[in-house]
C-alpha cells in the first residue's frame, strides 16, 4: 500500500516504522513549512494519508489531501469544531476520513470496557466518578483527545452526570478530569469510581508510542476500497 505521512516528528517516524515492516511503501513526507508537496505527483499517488500533526494545521491538511482525492487517517486532536464539515465531504463529495483520538488498540478496548462500566454504576449512584490523564509535556491539548472520548462514553452510559470539567471538582452534575504533564509518559488515563465503602479504578497505560503508531497504520489498511467517515469501533467491530 502506498502511504503519504503528514507530520514527520516521532510519530510520524514510528509510524514510517511500522508500515515499512508491514510491506507498505511511504511514497511521500509532509512535514512544516512543507504544503507545496500535497501538489505532488507522489502525494497524489498515496492511497491513504496518516496525519498527526497539530490543531492549528489539521483542517488545512484534510482539505489539502481531499483536494488530491487521497484519503485521510487521523489522531490529531483539538480541531472538532470542524467536524461537521469533514464528514460533509465524506457525505457529500465521496471522500474518506478515518478519526481516531487514540488509534491505540488497547485503549480503544478500554473505550468499550469503560462504557459497560458505566451502565452497570448507572444502578449505584452512592460511587460517583472521576477521571485521571496524564501526558508527556509537549502535548498541547487538556484535556486529550482520549480523555475526552472517555468523558463522552460515562457521560452516555451513566445518566447523573451532564458534562465534564478540567481539573474542577464540586458540582455534582460535572465529572471531573484531572490532568498532570509530566515528562515524556505517552499517556495514562484512569477512570475512578468512588463512595464511602470502597473505590474502583481501571487504568489504561501505554508503554510507549508504538502502540498507537501501529493501530494508524491498520487504519490504513482498513480504508482501502472504502467511503466515508470511519473510526475505531467500524475497524474493531465495537459498535453496541
Amino acid at each position: 500500500m502506498k502511504i503519504a505521512l503528514i507530520g514527520y516528528g516521532k510519530m510520524g517516524h514510528e509510524i514510517e516504522k511500522i508500515a515499512l515492516q508491514r510491506g507498505h511503501e511511504i511514497v511521500c513526507t509532509i512535514d512544516l513549512n512543507e504544503t507545496g508537496k500535497f501538489d505532488s505527483p507522489e502525494f497524489r499517488s498515496a492511497e491513504a494519508a496518516i496525519e498527526f500533526t497539530s490543531p492549528e494545521s489539521a483542517l488545512q491538511n484534510y482539505r489539502r489531501a481531499f483536494a488530491a482525492n487521497v484519503p485521510v487517517v487521523s489522531g490529531t486532536t483539538g480541531w472538532l469544531e470542524h467536524l461537521n464539515e469533514i464528514k460533509a465531504a465524506c457525505k457529500n463529495e465521496g471522500q474518506t476520513f478515518f478519526y481516531a483520538s487514540n488509534f491505540s488498540l488497547g485503549v480503544n478496548i478500554f473505550y468499550a470496557l469503560s462504557n459497560y462500566l458505566a451502565k452497570i454504576m448507572s444502578q449505584f449512584p452512592d460511587y460517583d466518578v472521576r477521571m485521571e490523564e496524564t501526558h508527556h509535556i509537549h502535548k498541547l491539548d487538556a484535556p486529550s483527545g482520549t480523555a475526552i472520548t472517555l468523558a463522552e462514553g460515562i457521560l452516555e452510559n451513566l445518566g447523573r452526570k451532564e458534562t465534564w470539567s478540567l481539573n474542577k471538582a464540586g458540582n455534582e452534575n460535572e465529572l471531573e478530569i484531572k490532568v498532570f504533564r509530566e515528562g515524556e509518559v505517552p499517556g495514562i488515563h484512569t477512570v475512578i469510581y468512588e463512595s464511602e465503602a470502597d473505590s474502583i479504578r481501571i487504568t489504561h497505560d501505554a508503554k510507549s508510542r508504538k502502540g498507537f503508531a501501529l493501530g494508524a497504520v491498520l487504519a490504513a489498511e482498513f480504508t482501502k476500497g472504502k467511503k466515508g467517515f470511519l473510526g475505531m469501533k467500524d475497524m474493531l467491530n465495537l459498535h453496541p
